[in-house]
């Protein structure tokens, strides 16, 4: 019987964007490490890792120093795999006779004995299944039988080359229990993964990863966020807005309200972002509905993702309003996403809008709103480089972006959670400001980079029939500050109340 062929290019990992960071996967016949503190994803990552190498028809073996089969089986059956015939599980712990006081040695150290007892073991099994896949886990059993870090490392290097003799593309799973500051395997390893999970002052834990060296490989540098649930791991690669360019038609597009056409130049650009700044309840939301129905009536794909309103109510109150999102959604012209902030990483929801925009092929993409993004944000500075990395990719994809924040304080001087508008290609601000003993709004636009805009300040009303804006203010100063003046004229520019 002939011997099966040797596969050729690299070993998958089996895990989603995990194989993009390291440029397509493992180099074969080399021995890698995983590290991380214990509940970080190691053993699931391995298992994948395995399963993917017997999807290819290759042999896997799991040797577990730590892990009995059984926890590894309740592992694999909470994500739903079966490992029956997939691959060997050998199970190497200590033999019961170990905890007997009277069995245990004397004169000799018994970790010399059990050291060398668990490296015949382990060759033996390679000698056995002459498996294309090894999963050793974990280190830190090896390292204390060693005793010291010379000896460690001795033995570490032994099973490298006896390893690298067999074939086999070898993955070390490291706990960091025993001894965190050894890096003896890091100069002995082709390449070293690091896992972390970070733990917020509120909310679900945060998973990332980074690679540390991959030898004679380029790979995606930086952290990396991933999240465990059923099915395996899935990392969330970094985006590099660089990394996806693509040529569009650009257009200019109307938002159904005439008035707020006339003010923006004549509408917005197809490949540019726009953010929509003012206090809560100035109807910023409802700005950008206005461009999404817009979009449905071209025929146009569109997605929302809303961070602070609870969407049934949503849907209620603009369906009031005239707007039909849920029958939008209903024809497949609208996604709608309620993002809870507390249980998302920034990662996590990039590669969500990337998905709407890359395979839902959406062209229109509302983020409501930025404070509830930067809530899912460890610090500002780290908001901003996702921000600006994030709408380089939509701008490069031809999508219109739509962004929101709510500004603290209602009238007089504003102030922003966080400030992105040299990010946005347009700027709209939103003010209240009182007239003729009422509150009434204000937009006006002071940035647009792709053409011409208005520098006028309109008013607008939100009705039951949706936005409606007026001609300029001319006979106000100080609308911007809350509490205009009069000027000299009798200000009959204001819009009538009494208008539906």
């Amino acid at each position: 019987m002939p011997a099966p062929a040797e596969p050729t290019g690299k070993a998958a990992l089996g895990v989603s964007g995990l194989d993009d960071v390291l440029g397509g996967g493992f180099t074969r016949n080399r021995l890698y490490l995983l590290e991380g503190n214990p509940g970080t994803g190691k053993t699931t990552i391995a298992l994948q890792f395995l399963l993917a190498g017997a999807a290819a028809g290759e042999r896997g073996l799991y040797i577990s120093l730590s892990e009995t089969r059984e926890e590894l089986s309740e592992t694999t059956r909470s994500h739903g795999w079966e490992i029956d015939d997939a691959l060997t599980i050998y199970e190497l712990l200590p033999p019961e006779s170990l905890l007997d006081a009277e069995q245990q040695q004397s004169l000799l150290y018994s970790s010399d004995l059990e050291l060398g007892e668990t490296t015949k073991a382990i060759f033996e099994q390679i000698e056995s299944l002459k498996p294309s896949r090894v999963v050793l886990d974990s280190l830190s059993e090896i390292r204390l039988l060693a005793g010291d870090s010379l000896r460690y490392r001795r033995q570490i290097l032994a099973l490298k080359h006896y390893f690298s003799r067999h074939g086999s593309t070898v993955l070390l799973l490291d706990d960091l229990t025993s001894d965190s500051a050894d890096k003896s395997v890091h100069s002995v390893a082709h390449a070293v993964i690091r896992l972390e999970e970070l733990a917020p002052a509120y909310g679900a834990e945060r998973r990332r990863l980074r690679v540390l060296k991959y030898r004679g490989q380029r790979f995606r540098g930086g952290y990396h966020d991933f999240c465990i649930s059923t099915g395996g791991v899935q990392v969330f690669p970094r985006l590099v807005s660089l990394e996806h360019k693509t040529s569009f038609r650009h257009e200019r597009l109307k938002s159904g309200v005439p008035a707020l056409d006339a003010l923006l130049g004549g509408g917005i650009e197809t490949g540019s972002s726009t953010l929509v700044l003012g206090p809560a309840g100035t109807g910023k939301s409802l700005i950008t509905i206005q461009y999404v129905v817009a979009a449905a009536t071209r025929g146009e794909k569109s997605a929302m993702f809303v961070f602070d309103e609870e969407l049934g109510l949503m849907l209620e109150r603009t369906r009031a309003m005239g707007f039909d999102l849920a029958g939008l959604r209903d024809r497949g012209l609208l996604t709608i996403t309620q993002v809870d902030a507390a249980e998302l990483s920034p990662g996590e929801f990039a590669h969500l809008v990337r998905r709407q925009v890359d395979e839902a092929q959406a062209k229109t993409v509302v983020i409501d709103s930025l404070n509830g993004y930067q809530a899912a944000m460890p610090e500002e500075m780290a908001l901003i480089l996702h921000m600006h990395e994030l709408l380089q990719y939509l701008n490069r994809q031809g999508a219109t972006t739509f962004l929101t924040i709510a500004q603290h304080g209602l009238v007089g001087d504003m102030q922003s959670p966080v400030d992105i508008t040299y990010l946005a290609d347009t700027v709209m601000l939103l003010r209240y400001f009182e007239a003729r003993g009422q509150v009434r709004r204000a937009i006006s636009v002071v940035k647009k980079r792709m053409g011409a805009h208005e520098d006028t300040i309109r008013e607008y009303r939100i009705s039951g029939t949706g936005l409606r804006v007026g001609e300029p203010l001319r006979g106000f100063q100080g609308i911007l500050r809350g509490v205009p003046v009069l000027l000299p004229g009798d200000g009959t520019d204001l819009m009538d109340t009494d208008a539906p």
